[in-house]
């Protein structure tokens, strides 16, 4: 991985890296004069672009007053943070800022996604995910068939026996209608949400226009959670996409995410009406 894109461990741990030195009120400046590191060197730590030794974080932590158990939880994480990444295949067709989402994809244990237009890519069929690619601006024409493998390729860790990711997805009964390839095709969609929706890993819920307002106007976004690093929220954007870390935005997000777990149908109810559209 090149210094401009780090590996989305590294630039995780840079993250809650930056953070701590937020909470301890200390500009670089500072924070290198109290830790005895150089300021070129800490801000190369917080952006992941070097690599990330145990001792050094330790240090920097302790600096800062981290109570021993954080120290000890981001330190653990720092010899895991240049591991092939399982995405290697696909660098050449996936943009860097995709890159970075679906590599903290893969180290996160749980993801709540709410999508009001499309099939969430974690629930989409070969067919759907292509037909999707197909239309797609931002995918070039000669790579659509290695996006596609690169799409389902992610959905394996619904799955993954070792480590499988636990998917709470909310989608907009808009997104199951709209009109994607063909009708036979749109049907298999439905048939393959039914079945997923069947794995111990994956919740779904639909939202329909007359189960009333929710808080989730913005449009779509995802809540990353880890097992040893503080949530992130992904927001994707028309040619990149933001990540939120904060704590105020994190709350503000999770409370979105709880509210249309309200509003929305039970995971029951919303296969019924799955089923119910099949039936149409």
């Amino acid at each position: 991985m090149s210094p401009v894109n780090p590996s989305p461990l590294r630039w995780l741990i840079g993250t809650e890296l930056a953070r701590f030195r937020g909470d301890a009120r200390l500009t670089l400046a500072e924070a290198s004069e109290r830790t005895g590191i150089s300021r070129p060197k800490l801000s190369h730590l917080e952006m992941g672009r070097q690599q990330q030794d145990p001792e050094d974080i330790a240090a920097v932590l302790t600096a800062y007053g981290v109570p021993p158990r954080e120290v000890d939880r981001l330190a653990s994480l720092t010899g895991r943070a240049d591991e092939a990444t399982w995405w290697a295949p696909w660098t050449q067709v996936v943009p860097d800022w995709l890159k970075t989402f679906v590599g903290l994809e893969g180290l996160a244990e749980r993801e709540f996604t709410f999508e009001p237009t499309i099939i969430p890519g974690l629930l989409q069929t070969q067919e759907y995910a292509a037909a999707v690619t197909a239309g797609s601006p931002r995918v070039r024409a000669d790579h659509g068939d290695r996006f596609v493998g690169f799409r389902l390729a992610r959905t394996r860790r619904l799955t993954d026996p070792d480590r499988p990711l636990a998917l709470h997805a909310v989608v907009t009964e808009g997104a199951l209608r709209l009109a994607v390839g063909t009708p036979e095709m749109r049907r298999a969609q439905l048939r393959h949400l039914i079945a997923v929706a069947e794995l111990p890993t994956v919740t779904l819920q639909i939202v329909r226009p007359e189960d009333g307002l929710h808080t989730a106007l913005a449009g779509p976004f995802v809540l990353l959670t880890f097992d040893a690093a503080r949530p992130i929220c992904y927001v994707e954007l028309k040619d990149g996409a933001v990540y939120l870390q904060e704590s105020d935005q994190l709350s503000t997000y999770t409370m979105v995410a709880g509210n249309l777990q309200q509003v929305a149908l039970g995971p029951d109810q919303s296969v019924a009406l799955i089923e119910a559209m099949l039936a149409e």
